[in-house]
């Protein structure tokens, strides 16, 4: 076990440096930047209990050790237009998932994309307006990638996001 496994320190991506572990200051203003990814550092710092300095410096290295990737808005996808969702399982040759992954990344309504082990090598969230589009995402440009053998797909019907993340 590498000494980053035994500290429970996580590499910072693509830094080839090991991030710190985080505290319980840090986990805290992950909770609250989960929350609302717009809050001040003034209010953060309020609402943590530290100066504004300290919230902003730790913001700071959070965000250069790549703990934080960015901030965004939660969009509602139905609520946007977005009334189908489905899990997409892909299984692709042995060794094209760099090209697969590419190809991925410009279909429209692909929202997720990952690597998995076992029995299919990819799973894509897709969300499109309707079955039509759901169906043209799939049969018309996700079969159509070089390198992807086959498709399997389930519908969504209703989803939540889980009250146990440590980061909700």
């Amino acid at each position: 076990m590498s000494q980053e496994a035994a500290d429970g320190a996580a590499p910072a991506a693509g830094s080839g440096r090991s991030a710190r572990p985080l505290d319980e200051v840090d986990r805290r203003i992950l909770d609250e930047l989960v929350r609302d990814g717009r809050t001040s550092v003034r209010t953060l710092a309020e609402r943590i209990h530290i100066s504004r300095t300290n919230a902003y410096a730790r913001v700071e290295r959070l965000l250069r050790d790549g703990v934080i990737t960015g901030f965004r808005a939660q969009v509602a996808p139905e609520a946007a237009g977005l009334g189908t969702s489905a899990y997409m399982a892909l299984t692709i040759e042995q060794n094209t998932w760099r090209e697969v992954s590419a190809e991925l990344a410009r279909v429209r309504y692909v929202e997720h994309v990952a690597l998995l082990s076992g029995e299919h090598d990819v799973l894509a969230l897709v969300r499109a307006p309707d079955n039509a589009t759901l169906r043209d995402v799939v049969l018309d440009r996700v079969q159509r990638i070089a390198g992807v053998l086959s498709t399997r797909s389930w519908l969504v019907f209703e989803e939540y996001d889980g009250t146990q993340s440590p980061w909700q």
